[in-house]
């Protein structure tokens, strides 16, 4: 099936979805997030499909919010749910995120809020939200604490500074740790294991999970990100990375 940005292909009972703008990196815009909402909504809603694999062209997983079309297009939420429809979406399925390139900004974001990640050797993660005058809005701020040691999340989410996947996997971030171009097949390999255990029980584990919920972190952050990303600072952050200039606060 083609949603184009969005490439859907089901192998055996594994649904694979590639976003597929490769020349902007696979940034989310308004498009790739209506595309991808309908791919999770397939994902969810087909009982011969029993886990799900998400992933990039090209070279990369996901750059994150389309910075240059965020000035006029803001953040291409779908309906409540967050970012692409996927950050705050009660999956019932196991999904995995099969990350080569940059899984960075909202693509960080997008890949902690699947349940495993299986990452390339060269792959780079983080949140440079702050250098962009932005923070971290899908769950980013909230997860990444839960993931890392608290010093190393701070690092990320206060410098802005990109993390190797070798430093992830490390720390746990990363499940499987891979050779450059072998994520995809590694992690469908692995979603196909985990699609042979029984469905009831995969999806109980889930909502077991889920029980430790986190919408009191959302209530907070909300608010807060409503404010930044409509601030002056947001603007002139994409507009100075439209440019390729630095933003002015850096002169400051």
């Amino acid at each position: 099936m083609d949603l184009r940005p969005v490439r859907v292909e089901l192998t055996g009972s594994v649904l694979v979805m590639t976003i597929d703008r490769p020349t902007a990196r696979n940034a989310v815009d308004r498009g790739v997030a209506k595309a991808l909402s309908a791919a999770l909504d397939y994902l969810e809603t087909h009982p011969e499909i029993t886990a799900g694999v998400l992933t990039g062209s090209g070279g990369h997983f996901c750059a994150g919010i389309d910075l240059e079309a965020f000035p006029t297009e803001g953040v291409p939420v779908v309906g409540e749910l967050g970012l692409a429809g996927l950050t705050r979406r009660p999956l019932t399925k196991p999904l995995i995120a099969a990350v080569e390139g940059c899984a960075v900004a909202g693509g960080f974001e997008l890949a902690l809020a699947c349940d495993l990640i299986v990452a390339g050797e060269s792959a780079q993660f983080g949140l440079p939200e702050v250098q962009r005058g932005l923070i971290a809005g899908e769950g980013g701020a909230i997860r990444l604490p839960r993931r890392l040691p608290y010093h190393l999340a701070m690092d990320l989410l206060l410098t802005g500074d990109p993390m190797p996947a070798t430093t992830a996997a490390t720390h746990g971030l990363v499940n499987r740790l891979v050779p450059d171009g072998a994520a995809l097949t590694t992690a469908m390999t692995l979603a196909a294991r985990i699609s042979r255990n029984a469905p009831l029980a995969l999806a109980a584990v889930k909502e077991i999970v889920r029980a430790v919920t986190e919408d009191a972190a959302y209530a907070i952050q909300d608010p807060l990100y409503r404010r930044v990303s409509s601030s002056e600072d947001a603007q002139e952050g994409a507009l100075a990375f439209a440019a390729k200039r630095p933003p002015r606060w850096q002169g400051r």
